[in-house]
């Protein structure tokens, strides 16, 4: 048998109180990293978890808060319900609006709640940890266990589970101000209740109003911006400059003759608009059916409103962004879950079942798309601006008040049921099969205000009334509202069987070699339209130059051209009826796939050695991927014909080379744990906006890439009782080793994205009895994060600047209550979390400014 810690002590260890004299060893936590539960130091995976004491400890509340205090973990995104993790630098782009749902790549870190995954294209769910047990972060490929979105790591929410041996509960509140913003507070109340012998509730509600810091100030805003008036050679705010193939269509025109209005955005100047509230609950069931067999039932709510945006304008004010419509987001969930665990002879057995359903309500400020949309200023000036023929550009051009509305519903089903022999053997085994379908319906009206007032070549003002292309899936037949001049209407759908195994052969005492794989077959299929109004301003609709995404990918071997305005030119077409003048596109788009399809095999080796129950070497060679998904603009073409949007992408794919220790050295009081890696990445997937080509955002498998780093942290208990230390580092060297699309945007020898080459943080707590059962802390912390880059697309590229950020906290506790005040970034650094230039405008999402506070626990 191996040195392992026994369970039952590591459970005690995990849960005991907080009175410093009971420290007399470090902390175990006990995982289900492998589907087993086991001391984090017992298993040969290179695993972080954040206890709940760890998280009350740093007042850790939701999706961003832990993510800091997370080395060699990175989220790209624009605020609460909009973040997507990345682990060890495996990153490519930045999240955005129009790409968060259908269009979004699969994410390749998975987001876990309990057994259930819950990881969305562009959206994670941004769950509220309430009466939360650890986080757990896997990192590096975790495919066989965890599947296909666990490609660089895997993030596990691990919730309290009902108690059968007592009723008790707690109540949490906090208040808090924040340096140039506004007040926050929050409420928690958890209930644990044995109801009989086999049955118990625990049940948690919490509200969290969170006040907001970023100022949204005066501005003035015309069309003079257009990147269709802008010239080659203009060097964009991140140094590319414009090139030839991209540079204005009317660059080089006499604008004298035209009047530009001013968007003016005076009624929505408000200090501190980004507010946000959390507001849900979690009850959950346990049901003893006998000594060996259990079931848990859970199901979970939440609603997440904001209003305002998370980002400033670095060219402007602290803290400031000019924004010309409100931006409003109403995000809300709810999950159900059965977990069946139990016991056939010597087999143990899991089925864990879930059913989520999501539906997100937002709507975004969209004018800095005038940036980079070269065709924006035909659907807000009169046509003798944007088509004036030989004459010089002359009329109006209307204020860039531009929106987007956004409806998106996420409906996910997942099964997994999974058998296990016990651990204590010298051959155990741990095999299942794993079923998901996700569906995602996304409608984003991309509405334009001043498109109904503009004069179409003296035929009519404003646009014709737009419907949508019938081939396939609709949400509305229309017409669209007046303003709407496009609208994505789109329904995903991803489904996922996988089956999975690993087995553990102990050769001896010392010495044990594990293997694992997964066979996966996955497809992912879209239905619906990106209308278009183009030639609606001097005819009625003719569903002209849109995509019908129903008509290119259901297979049924026939396409109807669309580039044209003529509804006569319009013909549908076959393989037996193309010819010599047959447009390319529709050749090309004869020939799409009906559905992105991959199945495939990945493999895991660990070979690992514990000569004493206080160290474990582990090596590891394992492979992960993220499959392929559709583009909306498959087919098209950039002016010089080099290069067409793929219709489908591949698969891309990881391997990685690990070598970790864990060790307890200087009897105990010091645990020191790491791995140093290199993932090798082929055919990495990433997303690109480049109106050049295409007025939608598409994707591609833009590069191959390497990733090699150093991850290690520790505990040490000084001899000073009391006294805890702790500290995380990471160092990540990436690279783009080649370049696969034919474009000079992507660079051989620049970094990935989000992958700063160094994370740290460190936490000192020191802990001292007072009078009678109290118990008085003090606890400073620091975080640091590197450099990095927001996209590996140079024209969609900015440095996300490296920072450094301290806390305190000083409080008194019993076992009764416990009282805290604390600071966080208390040097007020504007800590740059996440960037993003798509639209040719830095935007900085700023780490929230000093907040000094207190925080109130009772138990009862």
């Amino acid at each position: 048998m191996f040195f392992k810690k026994k369970l039952p002590l590591a459970i005690a260890l995990a849960t005991s109180g907080s009175v410093y004299a009971q420290q007399s060893a470090i902390e175990e936590i006990v995982v289900t990293a492998t589907k087993r539960a086991a001391s984090t130091q017992d298993i040969p995976i290179a695993v972080t978890a954040v206890s709940e004491k760890t998280l009350e400890q740093l007042g850790i509340s939701n999706f961003s808060d832990y993510l800091v205090q997370l080395p060699g973990v990175t989220a790209g995104g624009s605020g609460p319900g909009q973040n997507t993790i990345y682990i060890r630098g495996v990153a490519s782009t930045t999240p955005n609006l129009t790409t968060a749902g259908v269009a979004g790549l699969a994410p390749n870190v998975a987001l876990y709640l309990d057994e259930q995954p819950l990881a969305q294209p562009g959206r994670n769910l941004d769950v509220y940890t309430a009466d939360m047990n650890r986080v757990e972060v896997l990192s590096g490929p975790q495919g066989t266990l965890f599947g296909a979105s666990s490609q660089a790591g895997t993030v596990r929410l691990i919730t309290n589970k009902p108690d059968p041996t007592d009723t008790y509960g707690n109540v949490k509140v906090g208040f808090a101000t924040t340096k140039l913003g506004e007040e926050s507070n929050n409420i928690e109340a958890m209930l644990n209740l044995p109801i009989t012998e086999q049955f118990t509730l625990r049940g948690v509600v919490y509200r969290d109003d969170q006040g907001g810091y970023i100022d949204n100030v005066a501005g003035n805003l015309n069309l003079t911006e257009s990147a269709r008036f802008r010239p080659q050679g203009t060097v964009r705010a991140n140094g590319v400059p414009v090139s030839a193939d991209r540079a204005g269509f009317q660059s080089t025109a006499d604008l004298s003759g035209v009047q530009f209005i001013n968007a003016d955005n005076s009624a929505l100047v408000e200090e501190d608009f980004n507010d946000t509230t959390y507001t849900g609950g979690r009850l959950t069931a346990l049901v003893d059916i006998n000594d060996e067999w259990s079931v848990l039932l859970s199901q979970s709510a939440q609603q997440l409103d904001s209003d305002g945006v998370f980002f400033a304008d670095p060219d402007l004010g602290d803290l400031e962004i000019a924004r010309y419509e409100q931006d409003t987001m109403e995000d809300s969930f709810s999950n159900t879950s059965l977990t069946l665990t139990g016991r056939f002879a010597e087999l143990e057995v899991v089925y864990a079942g879930a059913y989520t359903d999501r539906e997100t309500e937002q709507v975004i400020d969209y004018a800095d798309y005038m940036f980079v949309g070269q065709y924006l200023p035909y659907y807000i000036c009169d046509s003798s601006v944007s088509y004036p023929g030989s004459a010089a550009p002359s009329g109006v051009c209307q204020a860039p008040n531009l929106l987007v509305d956004s409806l998106t519903n996420t409906k996910i089903q997942t099964h997994e049921i999974r058998v296990s022999t016990l651990s204590d053997s010298k051959v155990s085994a741990t095999v299942g099969a794993f079923y998901s379908d996700l569906e995602l319906e996304e409608r984003n009206d991309f509405t334009y205000k001043g498109s109904t007032q503009i004069d179409g070549y003296g035929a009519q003002t404003g646009f014709s009334p737009n419907f949508p292309f019938t081939t396939g899936y609709i949400s509305d037949a229309g017409p669209f509202p007046a303003d709407v001049i496009f609208r994505n209407d789109i329904r995903r759908t991803d489904e996922q069987f996988g089956v999975f195994g690993e087995v553990t052969y102990e050769m001896n005492d010392q010495f044990a070699l594990t293997f694992g794989a997964r066979y996966y077959d996955i497809e992912v299929d879209f239905e619906g339209s990106a209308n278009s109004s183009f030639c609606n301003l001097f005819q009625s609709d003719s569903n002209s130059f849109g995509t019908d995404i129903s008509d290119i990918y259901n297979g049924d071997g026939q396409i109807t051209f669309r580039g044209t305005c003529s509804p006569d030119a319009q013909i549908t077409y076959s393989a037996e009826t193309i010819d010599e003048n047959t447009p390319a596109s529709v050749v090309a788009a004869l020939n799409a796939p009906d559905k992105a399809k991959t199945d495939g095999t990945i493999f895991k080796l660990t070979g690992n050695w514990t000569p004493s129950a206080d160290q474990l070497f582990y090596a590891t060679v394992s492979e992960g991927f993220r499959p392929g998904l559709l583009n909306r603009p498959g087919g098209a073409t950039n002016p010089a014909g080099t290069f067409s949007v793929p219709f489908a992408l591949d698969t891309d794919e990881v391997l990685n080379m690990e070598v970790g220790w864990k060790t307890d050295l200087l009897d105990g009081a010091l645990r020191l744990n790491g791995s140093v890696f290199r993932v090798d990445i082929e055919n990495l997937q990433t997303t690109i906006l480049d109106p050049s080509i295409t007025n939608l955002f598409f994707s591609d498998n833009a590069a191959n890439a390497e990733v090699t780093g150093l991850e290690t942290d520790f505990i040490w208990l000084p001899d000073l009782a009391g006294l805890t230390v702790r500290g995380a580092v990471s160092f990540l060297d990436t690279e783009i080793t080649e370049v696969l699309t034919p474009t000079n945007d992507v660079r051989v020898g620049d970094e990935l994205a989000f992958a700063p080459s160094m994370q740290a943080n460190l936490l000192a707590r020191y802990e001292w009895n007072l009078s009678g059962d109290k118990v008085a802390h003090v606890m400073p912390h620091m975080a640091y994060s590197d450099e990095s880059y927001s996209d590996i697309i140079s024209i969609n590229r900015s440095r996300i600047d490296s920072w450094t950020m301290f806390g305190i906290t000083a409080g008194v506790s019993t076992e009764k209550w416990s009282a805290e005040l604390y600071i966080d970034n208390l040097s007020d650094e504007r800590a740059e979390l996440s960037r993003n230039f798509v639209n040719d405008r830095h935007r900085v999402s700023y780490a929230r400014p000093r907040t000094a506070g207190v925080r109130l626990s009772y138990n009862f």
